[in-house]
């Protein structure tokens, strides 16, 4: 079947800034879909019906015109965070067609004089501004889509209380066309000016001395989660983290997960990757929501209840840790059973009764067990000596 369906791009210059295979499909359709915005943007030539998008947003009015010639109108490149993706999960490519105009990211990697393959694009448009968290490091450039005209403040105030007040800001409006306008600032001294609402926001990151690094290849500091004790240490972690081997786009359940420390490391590795959660203890399931935010994961799904009982109706997961309760009848058993082929079971044990289970545990379903004996240089007097931490016993298993 051929297309009935395009998708075009727009720009702030409107319908002048359009090339010829775009014109054409607009002048061609018998409706056009898009916000008022955009819609107003169209010159009266076009004759087709103009249909803004619903409140709440739904596809289905784009979706019913099944066979019609439709088109839709983008801001930029609807592929890149754009309406673009949402229908090309409903409608096959080839009845599909897509006409990009330059994302305001290449914009505004032109007005910067920013190599845009260098630079870390991001979208808080309806997302959490927490997820810009994960993205904070020195020298690092972003280039941030705005949800509104409150969101430059609101990303100078993170910047500010997560260390990173030195931080250069640029807030670039309506680019590309006649009314677009620069405001350069740093976030420390950000004097929160009037922004319109259609913006975008360049950081480039400056991080104050004493700032906390937070690396995204995992083993973060143990005081970058706040905690209750119940917290896998920054060694026995990075070593559990090896085990489980994050890839992008899969998913970990976080059995007992305390504080979040394994699953907030695991999404940190790739922001495709996803995990879950499971934790009964109320206190540690506001430290779990706490940290994931202020550690920039906010998709972590957080599931309150205790395994296996809390397990039923989830995802089947890629990889498995159990962090606490691996004595509890049937945990074991129904993470391993829920678990993918193929997919790797990591479980961690310090006490004797923990430990006998993953032996016993191994004899039926084999697996790998590993002794982790860690010691750290503490004063004794005055000179130094080792202090031996709690052994920990680790079981890997790969499902067949």
């Amino acid at each position: 079947m051929s297309p009935w369906l395009t998708v075009v791009g727009i720009g702030e210059d409107g319908y002048k800034g359009l090339g010829k295979n775009a014109r054409h499909a607009l002048l061609g359709a018998r409706q056009v879909f898009g916000s008022s915005r955009q819609l107003d943007l169209l010159p009266p030539c076009i004759q087709a019906e103009r249909r803004q998008w619903p409140s709440p947003f739904s596809l289905q009015p784009v979706l019913e015109q099944h066979g019609e010639a439709v088109c839709v109108i983008a801001s930029g490149d609807p592929m890149l965070f754009g309406v673009g993706v949402s229908l090309s999960r409903h409608v096959p490519i080839e009845q599909m067609r897509v006409i990009p105009a330059p994302s305001s990211y290449s914009l505004a990697a032109a007005r910067l004089g920013w190599a845009l393959q260098d630079v870390v694009t991001l979208s808080v448009v309806a997302r959490p501004l927490a997820a810009l968290n994960a993205q904070l490091h020195n020298g690092l450039r972003l280039l941030v889509l705005s949800n509104d005209g409150s969101s430059p403040a609101a990303i100078a105030a993170l910047l500010r209380e997560r260390g990173f007040g030195p931080s250069r800001m640029t807030v670039l409006e309506h680019l590309g066309g006649a009314s677009e306008r620069r405001i350069d600032g740093v976030a420390s001294e950000w004097s929160n000016p009037e922004i319109a609402a259609l913006n975008l926001v360049a950081i480039d990151c400056r991080a104050e001395p004493n700032t906390l690094r937070l690396s995204p290849l995992g083993g973060l500091p143990d005081d970058a989660f706040r905690h209750d004790g119940q917290l896998t240490k920054r060694d026995v972690r990075a070593i559990t983290l090896a085990r489980l081997a994050p890839v992008p786009g899969e998913l970990l359940w976080d059995v007992g997960a305390g504080c979040g420390s394994i699953s907030i490391e695991w999404m940190r590795a790739h922001p495709t990757c996803r995990a879950v959660a499971i934790e009964s203890n109320e206190d540690r399931q506001q430290l779990i929501e706490f940290n994931r935010d202020a550690l920039g994961v906010p998709g972590l799904q957080l599931v309150r209840g205790r395994a296996p009982d809390a397990l039923e109706g989830l995802e089947p997961p890629d990889a498995i840790f159990i962090g606490g309760g691996v004595t509890r009848a049937g945990v074991l058993d129904s993470c391993w059973q829920q678990l993918r082929s193929g997919g790797r079971l990591v479980a961690n044990a310090v006490t004797l009764q923990s430990e006998a289970m993953l032996v016993n545990w191994r004899e039926q379903h084999g697996g790998d067990l590993t002794r982790i004996h860690l010691a750290h240089a503490k004063p004794l007097g005055e000179f130094d000596t080792w202090r031996q931490a709690l052994p920990i016993t680790l079981l890997e298993a790969i499902k067949p």
